[in-house]
């Protein structure tokens, strides 16, 4: 018979996402509600994308980006909503150490090109309000793609390397993440030895991926908002805000959430409340992104709205043609 500390020495091959796992009687609930969640983040962003393509108007570095930012959004939200939604319909919470580790690492990649992409947003609308004259100079497609394809690509070289590191630890004895998904902390708090080092290691390429976006986007907006401060009329200021505070509440929401359950300290009286807001920028964020964007931004507005109209239109058109057929 084996001693227990042999027991506990076992090396695992899968981990349980405990999850909801306190709720066990609102699992149906929670699965309907996610789900409505889901199917709206999808529909939502999918929108945007097809109002970015289709509508001429919209063919500029801003809604480029936003553009980018929805195609974002879908595949974040897919990384983690799939799973979570299998799990709750069939109560099975087990996932493969291979599954978690591609979750995490795709996760950490979406989450990376984000704050790039908001950067990239930042820095356009301080051109367009600081430097206006040279605005299509400096913000032109090339550049906008470089910076697009440099987001992607330098998110994906970090956390390669970051995984590269995490995937060489080895887990044993429990092995129940205290989460909803494959999330860094938790998961590397389940390591047999090493756990410190990949951290330190995984804070400092994170850092790369975070800092630098993270100073570009506060220091856009610091000239953004002295520039807007400087405007005589506050018809101007409040005009030239609103092109703008989109993206800022954005940010806000994005930045605020992530530093809460990142930065504060790992306790056991902060692990319900990280995976409370956790569940902020992971499923929330996909959602509302589209909706500040629509609800705050006349131009998608317009474009929504002739948009739908030109669709009802033509469905009309093509059911009156029935109708005289018949």
């Amino acid at each position: 018979m084996q001693k227990p500390e042999e027991r506990n020495e076992t090396i695992i091959t899968e981990f349980t996402l405990h999850g909801f796992g306190d709720l066990r009687d609102l699992q149906i609930p929670l699965f309907v509600v996610f789900l409505v969640i889901y199917i709206m983040t999808i529909v939502g962003n999918l929108i945007i994308v097809v109002l970015v393509v289709r509508v001429q108007h919209l063919h500029t570095p801003m809604y480029f980006f936003l553009g980018n930012l929805s195609c974002l959004e879908i595949c974040y939200s897919s990384t983690i909503l799939p799973r979570m939604l299998a799990s709750f319909l069939t109560q099975n919470q087990a996932v493969s150490i291979y599954s978690c580790f591609l979750q995490l690492w795709a996760f950490a990649v979406f989450a990376a090109v984000e704050c790039y992409l908001l950067a990239a947003m930042s820095y356009d609308r301080y051109l367009a309000i600081c430097r206006p004259l040279y605005y299509s100079t400096l913000m032109n497609l090339k550049i906008c793609l470089r910076l697009v394809a440099g987001s992607w690509i330098g998110s994906f070289v970090i956390n390669t390397a970051s995984f590269l590191f995490i995937s060489q630890l080895s887990f044993c004895g429990h092995n129940v993440i205290e989460h909803f998904f494959c999330d860094f902390t938790p998961l590397i708090n389940l390591a047999c030895s090493g756990a410190q080092q990949v951290k330190l290691v995984s804070a400092i390429l994170a850092s790369f991926a975070t800092l630098p976006p993270f100073i570009l986007t506060v220091t856009s907006y610091v000239y953004i908002i002295a520039a807007i401060l400087r405007i005589p009329s506050a018809t101007g200021r409040q005009k030239t805000f609103s092109t703008c505070s989109a993206h800022l509440i954005v940010v806000t929401i994005f930045y605020g959430t992530l530093t809460i359950v990142y930065v504060l300290p790992d306790t056991n009286e902060l692990k319900e409340l990280n995976k409370v807001f956790s569940v902020f920028y992971t499923i929330l964020t996909p959602l509302v992104n589209p909706l500040i964007y629509s609800l705050r931004n006349k131009e998608v507005k317009e474009a929504l709205r002739k948009s739908g109209s030109q669709f009802c239109n033509s469905h009309k058109s093509a059911l009156t043609s029935c109708f005289q057929i018949l």
